[in-house]
């Protein structure tokens, strides 16, 4: 009644474009979006999934078939929705990943590693490259970026998917300093577990795979929850979004006792029971919203 005006919150009636949005995270920002009053192009390699995530929509959505390792598509993706929005979109959400775990650096194989990097890290930096300098041209709008918990906390056997995770908050922090003063903002989100199929779609042996899904039934958020906690994070500016109490202890533990932290891991991978080693682990599975 002062005739106060509150700060615009951008994840309202956004134009804006979520890969990896047919199932778990990323159709959930997909949804909550839709519900704030947006426009939502649908981005994922399964164009079937992609459809029934906009078939679930309050509002626009559009369906698109998008492999983010291929920067091509990514481009297309973006002119896809340049098109549709009538300009560039307001926010783009790089969610789109896959799972991997349970052999030791040494035994992945690099067919693995390259696998597992040209979808969780050159995914994001295809997103990136390709939608920011339309997003700074625009001076408005943002990005968020989907990283993990995994990527501060350096878990044992899990190394392509912690490295990719790593490099995603490193490029949220570096894309967050170069964005200062421009009005985009970066946000980037670091959860533990999430009941998606993450766990399920991917190349993680089977032992591992089953120990992940046990922790995401017993301890995981769901993702309707993460993606509402994530927008109204992102409309406070927040640069990182850390939404477990667990995800918060290890950050702080890592950087208050780093040496402490590494010896404990190390223990604890010692008592887990080991894996028969592999050069191709097991279960293997496309592109999904984690």
């Amino acid at each position: 009644m002062f005739g106060f005006r509150s700060t615009p919150s951008p994840s309202y009636g956004a134009d804006a474009v979520v890969t990896g949005a047919g199932s778990g995270i990323g159709r959930a920002f997909a949804i909550e979006l839709s519900r704030r009053g947006g426009r939502v192009v649908c981005a994922d390699i399964s164009l079937e999934r992609a459809e029934e995530t906009v078939r679930l929509l309050a509002g626009a959505g559009y369906a698109v078939q998008c492999d983010v390792a291929d920067r091509s598509q990514v481009e297309d993706l973006a002119l896809f929705a340049e098109l549709e929005f009538g300009g560039a979109p307001t926010l783009v959400i790089n969610d789109a990943g896959v799972g991997i775990g349970g052999q030791p650096v040494g035994n992945v194989g690099l067919e693995n590693w390259n696998w597992a990097l040209s979808i969780n890290l050159w995914g994001v930096i295809h997103g990136c490259e390709t939608f920011v300098p339309q997003l700074r041209a625009a001076g408005r709008g943002g990005v968020i970026n989907v990283a993990s918990a995994a990527g501060f906390a350096a878990a044992p056997t899990m190394g392509p998917y912690n490295v990719g995770k790593a490099g995603v908050m490193s490029l949220s922090e570096t894309l967050a300093a170069e964005l200062s003063g421009t009005g985009v903002r970066v946000s980037v989100l670091c959860p533990t577990f999430v009941k998606t199929n993450v766990a399920v779609d991917g190349r993680i042996t089977e032992q591992s795979s089953q120990l992940a899904q046990k922790l995401m039934r017993w301890t995981g958020f769901s993702p309707d929850r993460v993606a509402v906690g994530t927008l109204d994070a992102f409309d406070k500016g927040r640069l990182y979004v850390v939404p477990q109490l667990d995800a918060k202890a290890i950050w702080l533990a890592k950087r208050l006792a780093p040496a402490l932290y590494a010896r404990g891991a190390g223990l604890l991978n010692r008592l887990m029971p080991n894996e028969p080693a592999s050069p191709t682990i097991l279960q293997t599975a496309s592109t999904t919203g984690k």
